[in-house]
């Protein structure tokens, strides 16, 4: 029964993986921010931890009691938490770049380097990262969330690099839209954050807002978080784990696009995508 670490699971993809791994047999350390939502784990069979992302004490504790309960041996982690902040780029704060680098970025990175160490150890693993398709193209008004994502898949390439010559394995799963409370989460952190009746963007902001607020509408392409799951599984298990998972129409679509398109083409398109065009 191999050792495998889920973040970010209080719902959406993180907890449909969790539940899934369990379902395959593998002992799943299952991560969250809320007691409510850790207990909510527990009753589903699985062993929850506390996790914020954000708060570097709280990635070494993790870390630290995830070698206690499983004596060192962790095959797999599977980083999941994450959130998109909204907002044009020339409204967003220093700070809140920081805060979402800290939850999207740093605290993955910080975590995968307490593990690397266990992996070498016994010349195993897999490190898989919950990119996005928007670390491979861009939206406008998304640029935090962008970036961020850029980040990781950056990271994972170069740990790939780096880890050639291991059995330690890195990928990266690229989702388009899954139904998750993905873009609640963002609402929530657009209104913390941006002043969108001060922006030159304000009127782009009230087009953003009301679509964020509508409840019930499918976003076109739109998976369940199964799909995502089944990517995990496969990165999991196979002998030649891809480097690239894509997940959904739109992140096969785009990946190629960026390819062969110019520049100005996909910016285009890109603007007529986002409604900005």
């Amino acid at each position: 029964m191999k050792n495998i670490l889920v973040t970010g699971c209080s719902s959406g993809i993180g907890y449909c993986v969790a539940l899934r791994l369990k379902e395959r047999g593998y002992k799943v350390y299952a991560t969250a921010r809320n007691e409510d939502d850790l207990q909510r784990l527990r009753d589903k069979g699985l062993v929850a931890m506390p996790l914020d992302y954000a708060d570097p004490e709280s990635v070494d504790d993790l870390a630290n009691e995830l070698m206690l309960r499983t004596n060192n041996d962790i095959y797999a982690v599977f980083h999941n938490g994450a959130y998109g902040q909204p907002g044009a780029v020339e409204d967003l704060s220093r700070a809140v770049i920081e805060e979402q680098f800290a939850s999207n970025v740093f605290g993955w990175i910080q975590l995968t380097n307490r593990l690397i160490p266990l992996m070498r150890h016994v010349n195993a693993g897999r490190i898989i990262f919950n990119s996005s398709v928007l670390g491979l193209i861009s939206l406008p008004y998304r640029g935090a969330y962008n970036a961020s994502k850029y980040a990781i898949e950056g990271f994972a390439d170069t740990l790939r690099l780096e880890l050639m010559n291991t059995n330690i394995r890195v990928s990266l799963i690229e989702p388009g839209p899954i139904e998750s409370r993905f873009r609640a989460n963002g609402l929530i952190k657009f209104k913390q954050h941006i002043d969108t009746e001060g922006s030159f963007h304000h009127q782009q902001y009230k087009t953003q807002l009301a679509r964020l607020e509508e409840e019930g509408v499918a976003v076109p392409f739109t998976l369940p978080p199964e799909a995502v799951a089944k990517k995990v599984e496969h990165a999991l298990s196979s002998s030649r784990p891809r480097v690239h998972y894509y997940v959904t129409f739109p992140t096969y679509l785009f990946a190629t696009l960026k390819r062969i398109l110019p520049a100005s083409w996909l910016d285009r398109l890109l603007l007529k995508v986002a409604g900005d065009k």
